[in-house]
């Protein structure tokens, strides 16, 4: 079902972030905004621990909302470069 956030999909998601994050922070900076990227991986982390706090309060729909604010984090941190990632599966890059 495309209208329903279900366990697995939920479950993917937190998988594809947490990959992504690993990623990017293991990633190089191609630009001078160090104090940012810290910031963005602060940001990131922050909104995945409040998808595993909803997820155990069985607030679906928040946890799903709070990774695809993460992932909206990470995405735009590959574009800025603050993350050098190439990985098309991941992000949205390349």
């Amino acid at each position: 079902m495309q209208d329903q956030i279900t366990d697995e999909k939920l479950e993917k998601y937190f998988s594809v972030t947490k990959k992504a994050l690993e990623k990017a922070k293991a990633s190089s900076n191609r630009t001078s905004l160090e104090k940012e990227r810290l910031d963005f991986i602060d940001m990131i982390e922050r909104y995945l621990s409040d998808a595993e706090h909803f997820e155990k309060k069985g607030e679906i729909v928040n946890a799903f909302a709070a990774l695809n604010y993460a992932h909206g984090w990470l995405d735009a941190g590959a574009r800025l470069g603050i993350f050098d990632v190439h990985d098309s599966k991941l992000f949205t890059v390349d």
